[in-house]
């Protein structure tokens, strides 16, 4: 007998791309997380790149909304560098992502399937149309 959980998919790390993560902040601003590739033992593994990443957070009317961007550079000095320049880029997406989200909102618009008669009699498939019975 098939069970929800035998449906899920295989979870697993993968042994070959670990990393161990370092976590950073002013306390004021936001968070810049190091990312260092580690073997499968835990040493550094010095043949991929350290990844750094930054969080912020963007104030909406529904609360805190978290944002997470890649900071592209090569060393800690550079990525804190880095950090407004990459922030302000994910904030802005963010916001142009909101507007297009805003915009579909206002936009779509809701057709009635063929043959109804929203607003006729009966309401919501009432008498009017689509109905088996013919008036002659």
């Amino acid at each position: 007998m098939n069970t929800p959980i035998d449906k899920l998919p295989d979870i697993s790390m993968d042994i070959n791309a670990l990393y161990r993560e370092e976590v950073y902040s002013d306390r004021r601003m936001g968070v810049l997380r190091v990312l260092l590739p580690v073997k499968a033992d835990g040493s550094a593994d010095t043949a991929r790149a350290t990844v750094f990443s930054g969080e912020a957070q963007l104030m909406t009317s529904i609360g805190a909304l978290p944002i997470s961007f890649d900071i592209p550079a090569a060393t800690f000095k550079e990525a804190m560098a880095a950090y407004g320049t990459a922030s302000r880029a994910a904030l802005e997406r963010t916001m142009q992502e909101l507007q297009e989200l805003r915009r579909q909102a206002a936009s779509s618009l809701v057709i009635p399937p063929s043959g109804s008669s929203l607003g006729g009699m009966g309401g919501l498939g009432g008498l009017g149309g689509g109905g088996k019975i013919q008036m002659p």
